[in-house]
């Protein structure tokens, strides 16, 4: 018997999709310095059971598309970056919170420093969530995360003749939110 969708699995399978199959395309077109860095003849690996290990204990609210992927810079250290793409339409005020806590869960049970990177879905131009931390008597707990907004690439014509897949799904994106 299989499992219902629901919207969010409808928003969740087209982007995980996608982001197995053109990786190094994503990085490029999002996070375009941090794609680089990264010696990409070293290939890279998705870590989906070790992922699922620990957002499945997180239980902070939704989430749309997440990926763990193993990967190795050009000074030639394995590292893992954690992905996540957040399909929502509005402001979530606990959206840094769930990075910062995915990141050190991430951390803590694998032992390995981990990149974080968001992809914010929404139409709101002045929310950019990409810092969460505290401080209690001098000690500074905190991560800083680079995101992409895809309203930020709202120029349809340049979108449209760029060859990375990502332009492509981006510029649907938008499109689907013209329309609505």
């Amino acid at each position: 018997m299989t499992t219902p969708q629901t919207d969010n699995d409808a928003y969740d399978s087209p982007w995980k999709d996608i982001l197995e199959h053109a990786f190094p395309e994503f990085m490029e077109f999002y996070f375009p310095e941090a794609h680089a860095r990264i010696d990409w003849t070293r290939g890279h690996e998705f870590k989906n059971t070790e992922l699922r290990q620990v957002v499945r204990d997180a239980e902070l609210g939704q989430r749309f598309a997440d990926a763990l992927v193993q990967i190795t810079l050009k000074e030639g250290e394995e590292r893992w970056i954690y992905i996540h793409i957040e399909i929502q339409g509005q402001r979530d005020s606990d959206f840094a919170k769930r990075m910062f806590t995915y990141n050190y869960r991430l951390f803590d049970r694998y032992a390995k420093p981990i990149a974080s990177f968001a992809v914010l879905a929404d139409e709101e131009r002045g929310w950019r969530p990409d810092r969460y931390g505290f401080e209690v008597l001098g000690c500074h707990h905190s991560l800083e995360f680079p995101i992409a907004k895809l309203i930020d690439y709202d120029q349809a014509e340049s979108l449209e003749v760029n060859p990375n897949p990502f332009a492509l799904v981006t510029s649907a994106h938008l499109r689907t939110h013209r329309t609505k």
